[in-house]
């Protein structure tokens, strides 16, 4: 009923095919622009917290959300991939501001 599947496939080495056709030709790309006038799929995420190093929370959640952009992305939406991953500056400040013995607003403008 079924054929016989090879038993000794080289995952990678068929990933790694894969992945360089998708790049010569420009794939990801493409799935982009033809989407241009769908309607969009908006989706709203944050940045991780910097004031920590990263742990499994971090990288789970960035599945989940990498899943449902690639959901919406198939069902023909235009979604725009931006992760929220901007550092979001007000942790990164007061960690600096500590390290510098900054107290006040005065003191930043100095």
């Amino acid at each position: 009923m079924f054929d016989k599947v090879d038993s000794k496939l080289n995952l990678p080495q068929m990933d790694k095919k894969v992945l360089d056709f998708w790049d010569a030709n420009s794939i990801f790309e493409k799935s982009i622009t033809a989407r241009e006038n769908a309607k969009p799929f908006v989706f709203y995420e944050g940045p991780p917290g910097m004031n920590g190093l990263p742990h499994i929370g971090h990288g789970s959640t960035r599945i989940y959300k990498d899943t449902v952009l690639r959901y919406y992305a198939m069902k023909g939406r235009k979604v725009l991939r931006k992760a929220g991953w901007d550092a979001h500056g007000l942790p990164v400040e007061q960690k600096a501001e500590k390290d510098l013995g900054i107290k006040n607003k005065a003191e930043i403008e100095t």
